[in-house]
């Protein structure tokens, strides 16, 4: 599969949602419960004004996955300073296939443009799969956030993984 991964741009939202809510409606692989649509979307993770960068991978014209980099700006979470958190998302069925790695190349490069000294990635315990894709990156464990409620009040933990830029 032949990738182009370039920047989010607005007209891209609506794909990014609908392929965020297809691993939203199957569970397990993200934090996130509520669906997104085109405006939500745009609004967290393409015009978002502590975005450091958001690029989306493509192929044969369709969108097949996105990664958002954010400074801090939860005050229930805050990270130190130069810090910034990610997520990744990879279309259902095209995982394992390059599509983070690609994404991630282009935001370590936009990070350290940005004077980006760390990045965290807080992952759901439950999800092998992106804890593996973090630790093939080179992200390493730091710390646990033990018992976080789901909606439905489940207990999943989180586990937080750093990245140091150099």
């Amino acid at each position: 599969m032949s990738l182009a991964v370039r920047h989010a741009t607005r007209e891209d939202a609506a794909e990014m949602a609908e392929l965020i809510n297809t691993i939203i409606a199957i569970g397990g692989t993200t934090a996130y419960e509520e669906p997104f649509d085109p405006a939500s979307m745009d609004a967290s993770y393409i015009s978002l004004p502590e975005l450091v960068s958001c690029f989306v991978a493509e192929a044969e014209g369709r969108i097949v996955g996105f990664q958002g980099l954010m400074r801090s700006f939860d005050p229930d979470d805050t990270l130190p300073d130069g810090w910034a958190t990610i997520g990744t998302f990879a279309r259902v069925g095209l995982t394992q296939r390059g599509v983070g790695g690609a994404l991630f190349a282009r935001t370590l490069r936009a990070a350290r443009e940005a004077g980006i000294t760390a990045i965290d990635a807080t992952i759901r315990a439950d999800n092998t799969g992106g804890l593996a894709f973090y630790a093939r990156q080179g992200f390493v464990d730091y710390d646990r956030m033990v018992g976080v409620p789901l909606r439905n009040g489940a207990p999943v933990d989180r586990i937080r993984k750093r990245f140091d830029i150099r």
